[in-house]
């Protein structure tokens, strides 16, 4: 299985960001602010734009290119509608081979399994098709659901970081976590 190639799952299509993707990129911003402002930094209106979101998709697949960061969408299995989005980040090659995991799902896919069930399909390829040794993740205290994902997938607690990240204009305590490739 090869992570650049799009990746299906009992509910979803998985694949790399792409240039034709600023409408639904768009339309899952707009229909998710709410839901997701508690959780991201402060977003400027330009940020719920379509030219944003076309600006967006270019950077990503620059980021790409240069293997610094592999945004995915979650899609349904028609391919239309964003469900979910995750991004392996922050890539570190050399002696770490290492990357940061962040993901956000639609608000009314909240709750199902989804998210558990895309990461689960992608994290083996991020360890053998990217060759990472290992990926980090970090969630706020109070996002209990998330860490309770972040259990379920493998992924271990390693610390705790006092105002880590601005997220809403405050700076929020995090627990870290990480997993670790198997082989």
């Amino acid at each position: 299985m090869n992570l650049l190639h799009p990746i299906t799952t009992p509910r979803a299509l998985i694949r790399l960001a792409e240039a034709g993707d600023a409408s639904r990129l768009l339309r899952y911003r707009v229909q998710n602010r709410e839901h997701l402002a508690p959780w991201e930094p402060l977003r400027e209106t330009a940020y719920f734009t379509l030219d944003h979101c076309t600006q967006t998709l270019a950077e990503a697949r620059e980021v790409v290119r240069l293997d610094r960061a592999y945004p995915f969408f979650a899609l349904d299995l028609a391919g239309e509608e964003i469900l979910a989005t995750f991004t392996f980040s922050n890539v570190v090659r050399g002696a770490f081979q290492a990357c940061h995991l962040g993901y956000s799902i639609a608000a009314c896919r909240q709750g199902q399994g989804l998210m558990h069930e895309v990461l689960g399909a992608v994290l083996p390829c991020a360890f053998h098709q990217l060759a990472m040794h290992r990926v980090m993740a970090s969630y706020m205290p109070r996002n209990e659901r998330s860490g309770r994902l972040l259990e379920r997938l493998g992924f271990e607690r390693e610390g705790y970081a006092k105002r880590y990240l601005q997220i809403a204009g405050v700076w929020e305590d995090h627990v870290l976590t990480a997993r670790i490739c198997d082989s």
